[in-house]
C-alpha cells in the first residue's frame, strides 16, 4: 500500500511524479544521472557522510544518490530513500538489489508528513523544492534528526541563471503561438528556492541553525549532442512545451539542437548551471 496520502498536502505532486514526470525520468535515468553527477558529488561532500551513519535521501528518485550514500555509510550504516513516485522507486529498489547494497531501503512517502525514524543526516538532490508547505516539510525532517544531525542538499538558483535550461527554451520561443506563462516565483517547482534569502528564512523558521547557502556554478552536460537534445526535449520547461505541442516537435528539435550545439566541445556538450549547495544543523 502506498504511504503517500492521496488527499495530503502534496497530492498533486505525487500524481505528477507518478503519472507524468516519473515515467519519463525512468526512461532517461542513466543520462540524467550522468548530467547531474557532479552536482550530486558537491552536495554529498557538504553532507560528509560517515561509515555507520543512518541517513535519509529525500526525493531519491531512481536511487542514484541513495546508492552512493549507501556505499559511503557502509554495511554498518543505513540509507532510506524516500520519494512520491512509485515508478522511480521501483527502479531504485532494483538497482540497490543488483548492487548488493542491503544497507539501502526505500519508502513511497511524502517527506512533508512521513514519520521518519531517527537519522544522523538528511540529503537531497533536487528533491526538496516541490513541497506545498516548505517550512512544515523541513520542520518534519528536522524532527527526524538526532542531536547533532545535519542536512545538506542541492537546488536550482533562478532559471535566468541557468543556460542549461534557458538556452534551449530561448531557441524554441519564436516557434510558439505565444510564450508559456511564468509560474509564480514561490510556487512548488524546480525554482522554488531560487531566492536564497527566502530559503534562509524557510530553514530558520523550520528550526535549523548554522545555515550555509553557497552558490555553485558549474558546466554540466552529456557526452554527445544527441543525448543533450533528447533530454532537453523531454525534461524541464522545453519538455513541458513539447508535450503540450506535439505537432511542433519537428520544428522544436532542430532549434534545440542548434542552441545546444554551440556548447559542444571535446568533452561533449557542457552548459553552465547555477545551483545552491545548502547545509544546516
Amino acid at each position: 500500500m502506498s504511504n503517500v496520502e492521496l488527499a495530503g498536502p502534496n497530492a498533486a505532486q505525487a500524481a505528477y511524479w507518478t503519472e507524468n514526470a516519473g515515467p519519463t525520468w525512468v526512461k532517461l535515468q542513466a543520462q540524467l544521472d550522468e548530467q547531474l553527477a557532479s552536482l550530486s558529488a558537491a552536495a554529498i561532500a557538504a553532507l560528509d557522510p560517515k561509515p555507520g551513519e543512518r541517513l535519509i535521501d529525500v526525493g531519491c528518485g531512481c536511487g542514484d544518490t541513495t546508492l552512493e550514500l549507501a556505499r559511503r555509510v557502509g554495511p554498518t550504516g543505513h540509507v532510506l530513500g524516500a520519494d512520491i513516485s512509485a515508478p522511480m522507486l521501483a527502479v531504485a529498489k532494483a538497482r540497490a538489489a543488483a548492487a548488493g547494497l542491503t544497507q539501502a531501503s526505500f519508502v513511497e512517502a511524502d517527506a512533508q508528513t512521513y514519520a521518519f525514524e531517527p537519522a544522523d543526516g538528511v540529503f537531497s538532490r533536487f528533491g526538496v523544492m516541490f513541497f506545498a508547505g516548505p517550512v512544515a516539510a523541513f520542520a518534519n525532517l528536522r524532527r527526524a534528526l538526532r542531536p547533532g544531525g545535519r542536512v545538506a542538499f542541492v537546488c536550482w538558483r533562478a532559471m535566468a541563471e541557468n543556460p542549461v535550461m534557458t538556452a534551449p527554451l530561448a531557441a524554441i520561443l519564436p516557434l510558439l503561438p505565444e510564450p508559456p506563462p511564468a509560474p509564480p516565483p514561490e510556487a512548488p517547482g524546480p525554482f522554488a528556492f531560487a531566492d536564497g534569502d527566502r530559503l534562509q528564512r524557510i530553514l530558520s523558521d523550520a528550526g535549523f541553525t548554522n545555515i550555509r547557502i553557497e552558490p555553485h556554478d558549474e558546466a554540466i552536460g552529456w557526452r554527445d549532442l544527441d543525448t543533450a537534445v533528447t533530454l532537453a526535449l523531454n525534461m524541464g520547461p522545453v519538455g513541458a512545451i513539447a508535450r503540450t505541442n506535439p505537432d511542433l516537435l519537428p520544428r522544436l528539435e532542430p532549434a534545440v539542437r542548434g542552441a545546444l550545439e554551440t556548447y559542444a566541445g571535446p568533452d561533449g556538450v557542457r552548459v553552465p548551471s547555477a545551483t545552491w549547495i545548502v547545509s544546516a544543523s
